[in-house]
């Protein structure tokens, strides 16, 4: 059997957590046993599948590598073939039209909760002798009312289903348009789809769906249903909250292998290893070690593996991945240092790609001001000589040299009878704006001649006048 998975998302909004979970599981599946993996965008809900949603599905997919075979197909661009087999299941008695009005299905309902059942269709139109002419219907499988529905499912064991618990699904909305849970089936059928990877909200779809593929004499899919993901709220994942979105990740600079080695650790297990290149997932992932139980989602453990694939990954690849970061930024980089030099110096005080490039903005630009709380301790009279000494100095040199820089700080603490400690701190208030820095020769070097000098002059201009 050639693996086929497929990921089928709605472009209703970015993807969540739980969506690419999802689809990492099924691609993972496929590359495992060199199978297909399927990209479906199921866009037939009109009012709320929205073009920008499609595209930013694409790109979150794009971004973390999770490449397609076939696809995107679009449910929207076979709405023919979807009426067709309708047309098809209305002639050999599978489906028939139902003209309930949405009030009295509605009343029906009602009256139902009312009396303490469990509301569904009762089937009025289901035996229908005469069609009702130029009266609005909509479309219902005729689900069978005896015997049960039973698949095994990778991950939960057996299920069972009651035929007679459920009801006639409706398959074409009044406006002609078919349904989602009807959609789906046909095309899992057309695309020769072995494995249905997916939610575990899905389960009660599965039957009707499994009953529609009988029906059509079709092969039936092995079914695996993940249990969900609780964001640190503790509540389920949703659409519309942009920060649990994959898209809000990229932005905050996130590492596509932190990402994806955090969410495949959501719900499965290879013993107690923690790290995964995606070449060992590849070879290792498997549906058997996958846990019913839901799966808790924490920043500071995906902050703690992103920290740890910017330090382990090569310097060349962060350094192109953080280059386009600043760019998009709007960081000017190449009025400044090398980042690569920079990342040397600094890439093991961050957590992000987005903390790096705000750090490091003040080797490009000049900061506006300084910051309230270090003026009053470090531009002060008392250190206005100190800097106009190490000003006078860095204005002479002819040539730029770290040690250089590392002797003139060590000359005017014996000079000043500061501490190099209260010097090293002066120093980077008035150059970075902040009290913490690596080494502040170092800090300086990187920063050059010019932007040291115009930052030490600002300073003593401003000490200057505050007198």
């Amino acid at each position: 059997m050639k693996v086929k998975t497929r990921f089928a998302p709605s472009p209703t909004g970015d993807l969540h957590i739980g969506s690419i979970r999802t689809a990492l599981y099924s691609w993972l599946f496929a590359r495992r046993y060199n199978g297909k993996f399927i990209l479906r965008i199921e866009d037939t809900d009109f009012e709320r599948s929205k073009s920008l949603s499609v595209q930013s599905i694409l790109k979150g997919l794009k971004w973390l590598g999770l490449n397609w075979d076939e696809g995107p197909y679009f449910q929207t661009q076979r709405l023919d073939r979807y009426k067709e087999v309708i047309e098809t299941m209305l002639k050999t008695g599978h489906a028939y039209k139902c003209y309930c009005s949405p009030e009295a299905i509605e009343a029906e309902r009602s009256k139902q909760i009312s009396e303490g059942k469990k509301p569904r269709y009762t089937g009025v139109c289901r035996n229908l002798k005469t069609q009702c002419a130029n009266k609005k219907y909509t479309v219902r499988f005729k689900n069978p009312t005896f015997g049960k529905v039973i698949f095994q499912d990778k991950i939960r064991g057996q299920i069972t289903f009651n035929n007679i618990e459920l009801d006639d699904l409706i398959i074409q909305r009044s406006n002609g348009i078919p349904t989602y849970n009807f959609c789906v089936v046909i095309d899992d059928l057309d695309m020769n789809i072995t494995h249905v990877i997916r939610g575990e909200d899905h389960i009660n779809n599965t039957p009707r769906q499994i009953n529609i593929l009988k029906s059509l004499k079709a092969n039936i899919p092995i079914y695996a249903h993940v249990s969900m993901i609780l964001n640190e709220n503790g509540k389920k994942f949703s659409k519309r909250d942009n920060a649990e979105n994959i898209i809000e990740y990229y932005k905050r600079g996130f590492l596509p292998e932190a990402v994806i080695n955090y969410i495949i650790r959501l719900g499965w297990s290879h013993g107690n290893q923690e790290i995964f290149s995606l070449s060992e997932l590849k070879k290792l992932f498997n549906l058997d070690t996958i846990n019913k139980s839901a799966s808790a989602f924490s920043i500071k453990k995906l902050l703690w593996l992103n920290k740890y694939y910017i330090n382990n990954l090569s310097l060349e690849y962060i350094s192109k991945l953080l280059t386009n970061y600043m760019i998009n930024q709007n960081i000017n980089i190449k009025k400044g240092p090398d980042l690569k030099s920079l990342l040397n110096l600094y890439k093991n005080r961050f957590h992000t790609l987005q903390d790096m490039a705000c750090s490091f903005r003040l080797f490009y630009e000049e900061f506006e001001s300084f910051d309230i709380k270090f003026i009053n301790k470090y531009l002060i009279l008392t250190n206005l000589n100190v800097l106009k000494n190490i000003y006078n100095q860095i204005k002479n040199f002819s040539f730029w040299k770290i040690e250089m820089l590392s002797d003139v700080i060590h000359n005017e603490s014996i000079k000043s009878n500061k501490t190099l400690k209260e010097i090293n701190m002066l120093l980077r208030v008035v150059l970075t704006g902040n009290v913490c820095s690596p080494n502040i020769s170092s800090v300086i070097f990187l920063l050059g001649k010019e932007k040291t000098l115009l930052r030490l002059k600002k300073a003593i201009f401003f000490i200057n006048n505050k007198i």
